[in-house]
Order: structure tokens, then C-alpha cells, then sequence
């Protein structure tokens, strides 16, 4: 693994930013310097949206076929560069390669493709009797991602910006940045206009804070913790620009006593350790009926002892490293934590899996019995963890899956999909999957959460009213006037 990510992209060109301060890169799989990036400041951001505002004046007036020409144009090269994306991904954050092929760039690409799918039949303006109702792009925006979906997380909200008008300065997370940079040439080479899109690298509290705060900035939108997404709100308010938030999660999976559970459990114990079990929308928490207790417990134990963990590269890994080790302490700890308060350990633990002494791997972990005061149970994990609660009847099942913080995602698993629907009504989610994700739709869909997993939406026509403001315009064709 080699990164080298010492260049910012801004005004249409790469420089190399004057005191910047350089930060190593830890290989994950081998705990050995992997490479480095430089990390930026305030003096950057500003040069950035410098930039930005100056390209908004003319890029907010291109038509909706320049911008549908351009996100076709993305598409293709884009496409073009998918295995390195791909290889990319893989380098800098350890999901492994199968993954950052089917799962990650798809994921990311599907955003562009969405856009350009709205974009055709788009209504920026639309009239009410004589007046004029107008969708106008908001202005120039910042955008602040997380490292664990580094691709998608970036696209999701680049897409909709080109495709509204915008222009946008990112900020892509400093764990992260060797599919950034592919992007960013990617865009180049699509031919993006000077000052559309701009790149800094740099941490949360430094770039992002300058960014939330930055008074020539008209919205910002994050994705990340909980903890960071106030902290961007509150810096954000003085200036009054709007702010949206996907943040945490900690997602119910409501196995119903009508399902299978022979291919519902495996199924949720892949969903929760899904990218090394680094995804906010991650089903952490399962709720099985007391009366299927034991045998949930040995078709999870069984799917869990199952993974293959390995190297990121091997094509036949499912299961690699945590992306550095503060991720990899922060997992031992808690896990250390669900023994201490009483949860049934029934498969892994603490330590690395065997067979490995280095790297950030955990051992795929599950504990039963959890109640909801547990730290397992409250706190959003990031890691390869699986905590399976005991309800007794539906109330009580909504109850344990709406007593959390968060409001991200949640699933129902039934036969009975009438009473799956009930029960979906119920959760206290954004989103609500029912008998398992179809994720090919979820590009179309307005993703986003409740409560502590912030506000906001995106995926299709809900992206692009994010970035947009409304505005009317009235005409006033008989002789009376107001009177002043």
C-alpha cells in the first residue's frame, strides 16, 4: 500500500499548500506506515471557497443539459477507473477487495447515475396561478465526510450539488484520501469547471470547523458522529447557513416469530459486520421472540464463526482489519465492557482473531441476553459486533428497538409482510428495510434519520431539494397596488 496524498485540488488545479502539516497513513492490515497526507487549515479552506464563490456566478447559470452533460461525462470516466477506485478503497481503509468492488464503488457510481436519471425530468420551476415558484441552486457548499463509505459519502452530495447548480469545497476524512484524490481526477478529467469542486484535506476540528464557520459558505453538510455533527451545527449557527447531518446509528432488527430463522439470522449477522462492521446503518441490535431464543443464538453463532477473516486483498475475505487502532481500542473496550456488565458472550471476545498477531483485526464478536442499559446496546460499536436482545411480544420489541439515541435505519423480518408493516410504522427510524436491504434502490431513496442521526435527506429528487432554495416570483398584472 503506497499514499501519497500531498496535493490539494483547487480552482481547477492540484498545489501543494503552503504549511500544511503532513500526517502518516498506518497500514491496518500490517500496523506499518502506509503512506501520508497533508492536512490543511484555515488559510486553505479559504483560498477553496475563494474559488467556489467565484465559479458559482457562472456554473448556477449553466442549463440543466450542460449539468446532465456533464454528470454523463463523470459517469464514463468514472466507470473507466472503477478497479482502481476500487484498489483505492481497499489501501486506505482495509475493506476487502470483493467489497470495494460490489459494494463500494457500485454504491458510490449509483449516486451520479441517479442524479443524471432525476436531472432529465427535473422541476426547477413550476406556477401557482401567475406566480413563479423557482428551485435555485443554494449556493457554495461544504461538504465534510467520514471514512468508512469514503466513496459514496462523497458522492452522494457532490452529485446533487453539480446537479442543483452549486459549487462545493470537501473535505473528505484525512483517513481516506487516496480514493478522494482518484475522484478529484476523475472530475478533472470530466471536464468540471475552475472552482466547482475543490479538495482539502485536513481533520475535523481544524478544516472542518473552518469550513462549518466560514461566512462565504451557504450550507454545509456532514457526515460523521454525532459528537462532530453539533459540533458543525454549532459553529455553523452564527452564520445562519443551513446544516445537514447523517450521523450515527445504532439500528433494531426485529426478527418476527413468523420468519425464517435459518436464513434471517445469517443474514443479519453479515449485515452487522458488513464493511469490518464499520456502517452507520448497520442492523447492531437484533430482537428475537424469547421462544426462538436458543435457536437464534445457534444459527448466529454458526454464520459468526463461519467468516472468512484474512487479508483485504485476498478475493475471498470477508471479514479484514479496523480502519486504525483507536477504532480497533475503542471496539476492545466495549467489547471488554458487554463481559463485564453481564451479556452472554457467545462467540468471540477480546484480543485479534487466531492466527494473527498484528493488525487491527477483531474477532467477530455476539453477545445475547444484552438489556438496553448495556454500553453495547447504546453506544454506536463501528466494529464487528452483534448484540441480540429477548422480547417477549411486539410492544416490547418496538419499545427495546425505539429506546436509543439514534434513528438511522432499522429492519423487520416477517412472513406476515402486513404485520412487518405495522411494526415498520412504529420504529423510529428514517429508514426501514423489511425483510432484508435492496440496495440497488437505495441511490433513489431518501436516505437519512431521526432523532440523534441527524436531518436531512438524500438520495434522488430529496438531494436536489436539499441543495436548492425556493424562491416565488409574482406578477402583478391589474391596476391595483399595494398600498404603501
Amino acid at each position: 500500500m503506497t499514499i501519497n496524498a500531498n496535493k490539494f485540488y483547487i480552482d481547477g488545479e492540484w498545489i501543494e499548500p503552503e504549511g500544511a502539516t503532513p500526517f502518516t497513513i498506518i497500514d491496518a492490515a500490517t500496523e506499518e506506515p502506509g503512506g501520508q497526507v497533508l492536512l490543511g487549515n484555515a488559510q486553505h479552506v479559504d483560498l477553496a471557497v475563494k474559488a467556489a464563490r467565484r465559479a458559482f456566478s457562472s456554473y448556477s447559470q449553466t442549463s440543466v443539459k450542460e449539468r446532465l452533460a456533464l454528470l454523463n461525462r463523470i459517469i464514463a470516466g468514472y466507470e473507466a477507473r472503477r478497479d482502481e477506485l476500487a484498489q483505492a478503497m481497499t489501501d486506505e481503509m482495509a475493506t476487502p477487495i470483493t467489497f470495494s468492488k460490489a459494494g463500494q464503488v457500485s454504491m458510490a457510481l449509483f449516486h451520479f447515475q441517479e442524479m443524471a436519471r432525476v436531472l432529465e425530468t427535473y422541476d426547477f420551476e413550476r406556477y401557482m396561478g401567475s406566480t413563479l415558484i423557482r428551485r435555485e441552486p443554494i449556493g457554495v457548499c461544504g461538504l465534510i465526510t467520514a471514512w468508512n463509505w469514503p466513496l459514496s459519502l462523497v458522492t452522494a452530495k457532490v452529485a446533487p450539488a453539480i446537479a442543483a447548480g452549486c459549487t462545493v469545497v470537501v473535505k473528505p476524512s484525512e483517513m481516506s484520501p487516496k480514493s478522494a484524490l482518484v475522484l478529484t481526477e476523475v472530475l478533472h478529467d470530466a471536464g468540471v469547471p475552475k472552482g466547482v469542486f475543490n479538495l482539502v484535506f485536513g481533520e475535523g476540528p481544524v478544516v472542518g470547523e473552518a469550513i462549518a464557520g466560514h461566512s462565504d459558505i451557504d450550507m454545509v453538510s456532514i457526515t460523521g458522529s454525532t459528537r462532530a455533527g453539533i459540533r458543525v451545527a454549532e459553529v455553523a449557527a452564527p452564520s445562519v447557513k443551513r446544516v445537514t447531518q447523517e450521523l450515527g446509528g445504532k439500528s433494531p432488527n426485529i426478527i418476527l416469530p413468523s420468519a425464517d430463522l435459518a436464513s434471517t439470522i445469517p443474514a443479519g449477522v453479515m449485515g452487522c459486520y458488513i464493511n469490518n462492521g464499520q456502517a452507520c446503518q448497520a442492523p447492531t441490535r437484533m430482537l428475537v421472540h424469547r421462544s426462538q431464543r436458543d435457536a437464534a443464538i445457534e444459527h448466529a453463532k454458526k454464520s459468526a464463526e463461519a467468516i472468512r477473516i484474512g487479508d483485504p486483498n485476498d478475493p475471498t475475505t470477508q471479514l479484514g482489519p479496523l480502519v486504525n487502532r483507536a477504532q480497533f481500542e475503542k471496539v476492545q473496550n466495549l467489547i471488554a465492557a458487554g463481559i463485564e456488565e453481564g451479556a452472554t458472550l457467545v462467540t468471540g471476545g477480546t484480543g485479534r482473531p487466531d492466527g494473527f498477531n498484528r493488525g487491527f483485526y477483531v474477532r467477530p464478536t455476539i453477545f445475547a441476553d444484552v438489556t438496553s442499559n448495556m454500553r453495547v446496546a447504546r453506544e454506536e460499536i463501528f466494529g464487528p459486533v452483534l448484540s441480540i436482545h429477548i422480547y417477549d411480544d411486539e410492544d416490547e420489541a418496538v419499545e427495546i428497538a425505539n429506546d436509543t439515541e439514534y434513528g438511522l435505519s432499522s429492519a423487520v423480518f416477517s412472513r406476515d409482510i402486513q404485520r412487518a408493516m405495522a411494526v415498520a410504522a412504529r420504529i423510529e427510524s428514517g429508514i426501514c428495510h423489511i425483510n432484508g436491504p435492496t440496495l440497488h434502490d437505495e441511490a433513489q431513496m431518501p436516505f437519512g434519520g431521526v432523532k440523534g442521526s441527524g436531518y436531512g435527506r438524500f438520495g434522488g429528487k430529496a438531494a436536489i431539494a436539499e441543495f436548492t432554495d425556493l424562491r416565488w416570483i409574482t406578477v402583478e398584472d391589474s391596476a391595483q397596488h399595494y398600498p404603501f
